[in-house]
């Protein structure tokens, strides 16, 4: 198999890895390195090159009831998984010990959608000043459109068509898709244009911009989503992924249409807006038996 090597030899080989072939961030190498560190923790004397599966097993159930989540064990399992694939490639080893093994069933969480009547009350209010118009018409556009946080930041002028009610929009996997914007979104994006000029720095192509004049970060967005909710009734506290699955919500409430609202949310499974708009059954059985010509009862 070729040249043994150490705990921290075998780790550092594989990070080098993912960061200079894959391009994987600082920030992503080192969780994956913090995984490999708590295998490391809980295997006494034992070298990467000799565990079982019964080895990693007995970890992740040490890990499960030290505390951590279902979410994280899976993640773990998947830091793993990769470290032997890796070390298999490259031929330290014949065997991966983690190939077999399962994480506990994690349970879905289903974000929150905000109320019709009280998302109207929320985004009639405009407030006055050009941070105000800014924030307006984020908030119109994220639940006009359905976008991601990530989506609505990236916005560049040229991708806006406020005349055909459109913006193109640049989703997972650089995937272009078309997003409809009504007319709130479009009359607080006409207020936020021409207010744009006071703040936007020269050849600054982003459509939303901070105080400095630049792009506005993730995290900024975050912050003003939650502040507009706050200042305008909302009792929970809101951000940018509640906006998308309200516009997901009641899209699919009104129309009924889920492959509609699938390519509106640009999902490329089903399933994904399935669980995204947490369809109710009884909703569905309903549909189903009133559409379906084998479901009707006759007379």
């Amino acid at each position: 198999m070729g040249q043994k090597l150490k705990w921290q030899s075998a780790i550092t080989l594989w990070l080098n890895y993912l960061k200079y072939e894959r391009n994987l961030s600082a920030n992503t190498c080192k969780a994956y390195q913090k995984d490999l560190e708590r295998l490391q923790s809980h295997l006494d004397d034992l070298t990467w090159d000799q565990l079982k599966e019964s080895d990693v097993r007995r970890v992740l159930g040490h890990l499960r009831m030290g505390g951590l989540g279902a979410r994280s064990l899976h993640r773990w399992l998947s830091s793993v998984r990769s470290f032997y694939d890796f070390m298999m490639r490259e031929g330290f080893t014949k065997d991966n010990p983690a190939y077999g093994l399962q994480g506990p069933k994690r349970d879905k969480l289903l974000p929150k959608a905000i109320d019709a009547d009280q998302m109207a009350s929320m985004l009639d209010v405009a407030g006055n000043g050009p941070l105000a118009a800014r924030d307006h018409a984020m908030m119109e556009l994220f639940y006009s459109a359905g976008l991601r946080l990530s989506e609505l930041v990236g916005l560049d002028l040229v991708d806006l068509d406020l005349a055909a009610g459109e913006v193109r929009v640049l989703g997972k996997g650089n995937k272009q898709r078309i997003a409809p914007v009504g007319s709130k979104a479009r009359d607080a994006l006409k207020v936020w244009l021409k207010a744009r000029n006071t703040l936007a720095k020269e050849n600054e192509q982003a459509v939303f911009v901070s105080r400095n004049g630049h792009r506005i970060s993730n995290r900024q967005v975050q912050v003003r989503v939650k502040e507009w909710g706050k200042r305008h009734g909302v009792d929970t506290p809101i951000h940018p992924h509640m906006l998308r699955h309200s516009f997901a919500s009641h899209l699919l409430e009104s129309s009924g249409e889920l492959r509609a609202v699938q390519e509106l949310l640009g999902h490329s499974d089903i399933s994904t807006t399935q669980v995204y708009t947490h369809l109710d059954f009884q909703h569905l059985a309903s549909v189903y038996d009133k559409a379906h010509p084998r479901a009707k009862k006759k007379d």
